[in-house]
């Protein structure tokens, strides 16, 4: 069986699954044409099946002409007619019509379009296009077929227009232009031919090459390497073009693969352990087929820098000299420059910190100069330096902070101090009571809580702060005071106001208050006091909570004495307020001591006495008052005292002033007078016939 006749039994097969789509006799009389397709190419079989649902004659006929070839037409039965060309030609299509008449001469006809067309075909048609970038390019699609075809571009799935003034466009004869060729036109392209009219068309790729010339693109056109085993240096050529150009090196000196090494594409060339005959140009080639380009690398390779210093770390008290010298080497010589890393800046010769001839120098060192120099040598290979430490003691603390606690002082501070150079790692912290005592101290790590600790509570301290380093210790911050608090919850020392203290007799008393009570109500006040001597004791007593003053009797005249006062709450005790004060001496008059009552009984004796003279003198003009009332009276006249005095006489009569000549009983009533307060005239006093005193009695004769 040939290809032809397999091809015909598969229309049949075809078509005969079709027929039960036909219905059967009974109905009107329908007709159709059944074929496989409607387009049919040049040489390819064509066949055509009528089908009739009745019996009956079928013709078939092509441009109003009946076709009656055997060849071509056949029966296949009463209701089937088939129409069979086995090579068709572009005459071969056309309108076909199939004509039925049945047996009661009933007529219908059924029609159908053939197409038959050839190609569409690409005959001549180049594949492969190559442009060199910036120029118009043209590509040409030759295509061809029957009855007509039409020509389109695709690139990527999208139709390239025929818009005139587009930068690639389908021109009139359907060629592609590319107007500027750029590398992003490069791609495949797609000729599309399609028969006119039918969705019949063949598609054939074409592919456009943008070319370009080599270019060679360097970072650095000079480059400075210090030699060296661990240097190594790499020389990068960025190379451009299409095709694709092939990279050569031309070098200074014969290639050593053990130094000298390439990437894969040649583009970079790394040289290991730069050694000083490696200087030199060093040129890189690219080529292809369009044109070649070069660059040029100039390499320079220098002696790197080393400094020395005549000692790495110098410790130095504060006020001290110091002196490092520093050499630097290189090729090309370096610059020789020191550098104070504390501030950044760099030394001269002028100043305090000098830097001379390649020597540092201070002075005089102070904190502030502790820390790092560098020295640096600076040249056209490079850089290098090595520094000195310069320690010695750290500066005195500033921007300090105190604060008392119960039993503590805290020290804080706000920056560090000046370390001298060398890291400060504790410091010096001091105290004292008074001017008069001497400094206590302790040294706590710097990375610890900085306090003074087991302090009194309520007590004034004079405080301060020194830093310490490798070097030593530097200098104190400044004198603070401070008066530590009282414990958390215990109430603050009471308050006595010495300047309203009273002491009447040996009675003592002060006001009292209470500023600060801890946040608990008082309880009440201990008061405790003593003389200050070794073997007294204390006298204490309680005052209530709302007492003012502090009130003690009874005590010790010509004594001093020490007052203590705590304020008490429920948390404990305050520190006790004290004071001194004296009982000054008892006065003479209130005094009660044996001395006191005698005198108080001779006092009694003595007005007894008297009141007895003056009574024995008022009635009977004798007594003790009467004695010495006569005298004065004498004493009052001048007369009367020039006899005593032994130059007058009265009467005829001798008187002295040491005594009477005469036993007192002799002497006259006339003898004595006395001045009566009525007329200030002597009047007559006699008293002796009375004995004055008992002991007269004993003793009549003794002498006035």
């Amino acid at each position: 069986m040939s290809f032809h006749q397999e091809k015909m039994l598969n229309q049949l097969a075809i078509i005969l699954l079709l027929l039960p789509l036909v219905h059967s006799a009974g109905q009107a009389t329908k007709l159709e044409i059944i074929l496989s397709k409607q387009d049919f190419q040049v040489g390819e079989e064509m066949l055509l099946v009528c089908k009739a649902t009745k019996e009956g004659d079928m013709t078939w006929h092509k441009g109003g002409e009946e076709i009656d070839d055997e060849d071509i037409v056949s029966k296949l039965d009463y209701t089937t007619s088939k129409l069979l060309i086995k090579k068709a030609s572009l005459s071969d299509g056309g309108t076909y019509t199939c004509m039925f008449e049945s047996e009661d001469g009933h007529k219908v006809d059924a029609q159908s379009v053939i197409y038959v067309y050839e190609g569409p075909s690409f005959h001549g048609t180049t594949t492969y296009h190559e442009f060199l970038e910036g120029a118009n390019g043209v590509v040409p699609c030759l295509g061809t077929g029957q009855p007509a075809v039409d020509i389109a571009w695709l690139k990527d799935g999208e139709l390239i227009p025929s818009t005139p003034g587009v930068r690639v466009r389908k021109m009139s004869d359907n060629t592609l232009h590319i107007e500027k060729v750029k590398r992003s036109d490069a791609g495949t392209y797609i000729c599309q031919a399609q028969i006119r009219g039918r969705a019949i068309y063949k598609q054939l790729p074409v592919s456009v090459v943008a070319n370009a010339p080599p270019t060679v693109h360097i970072r650095e056109e000079v480059k400075k390497v210090i030699a060296g085993p661990e240097t190594n240096v790499s020389l990068l050529c960025l190379v451009d073009g299409l095709p694709k150009p092939n990279i050569t090196w031309t070098l200074p000196f014969e290639f050593d693969p053990s130094r000298h090494l390439f990437n894969s594409d040649r583009s970079q060339l790394t040289i290991q352990s730069v050694v000083r005959a490696d200087f030199g140009e060093y040129v890189c080639t690219a080529k292809n087929k369009i044109a070649e380009s070069s660059a040029t690398f100039m390499l320079h390779v220098f002696e790197s820098p080393e400094v020395f210093l005549s000692e790495d770390q110098h410790s130095v008290n504060v006020g001290e000299r110091v002196s490092v010298s520093c050499n630097v080497t290189g090729h090309p010589q370096p610059e020789l420059h020191w550098i104070n890393k504390q501030n950044g800046e760099e030394l001269d010769t002028t100043g305090r910190v000098q830097a001379v001839g390649g020597m540092l120098e201070i002075k005089e060192v102070m904190p502030a100069d502790g820390g790092r120099y560098s020295c640096m040598a600076v040249g056209i290979s490079g850089n290098a330096s090595r520094d000195v430490i310069i320690q010695t003691q750290p500066g005195p603390p500033h921007y300090l902070t105190v604060t008392p606690g119960p039993s503590s002082v805290l020290f804080t501070l706000k920056t560090f101090p000046i370390n001298g150079g060398a890291p400060i790692k504790s410091f010096v912290l001091q105290w004292k009571k008074s001017e008069t005592n001497k400094w206590e101290e302790s040294i706590v790590a710097a990375s610890d809580i900085l306090a003074i600790t087991n302090l009194k509570p309520y007590t004034k301290y004079t405080v301060r702060m020194a830093a310490l380093n490798d070097v030593g210790q530097g200098q104190f911050s400044v004198d603070n005071t401070v008066r530590t608090e009282g414990k958390q919850g215990e109430p603050d020392s009471p308050a006595l106001s010495t300047s309203q203290a009273v002491v009447e007799g040996n009675s003592f008393s002060v006001p009292l208050q209470q500023i600060e009570n801890g946040g608990s109500p008082l309880l009440h006040f201990n008061v405790q006091y003593k003389q200050e001597t070794e073997e007294s004791k204390w006298e204490t007593l309680q005052l209530p909570s709302d007492v003012n003053s502090v009130s003690l009797k009874d005590l010790a005249f010509g004594s001093d004495y020490h007052l203590e006062v705590r304020a008490i709450n429920s948390n404990g005790s305050s520190v006790p307020a004290m004071l001194n004060f004296t009982i000054a001496e008892q006065p003479v008059s209130s005094k009660m001591t044996k001395g006191t009552v005698v005198g108080i009984v001779i006092l009694i004796f003595l007005l007894v006495f008297l009141a007895v003279d003056a009574t024995c003198c008022y009635r009977n003009r004798c007594g003790l008052l009467m004695a010495v009332a006569g005298k004065l009276s004498r004493w009052k006249d001048p007369s009367l005292k020039k006899v005593e005095e032994g130059e007058g006489t009265t009467n005829g009569r001798d008187v002295t002033l040491k005594g009477l000549s005469k036993p007192r009983d002799s002497i006259q009533q006339s003898e004595v007078q006395t001045v009566s307060k009525e007329a200030g005239q002597l009047s007559e006093v006699t008293c002796d016939k009375v004995p004055l005193t008992k002991n007269e009695r004993l003793h009549p004769t003794a002498n006035l």
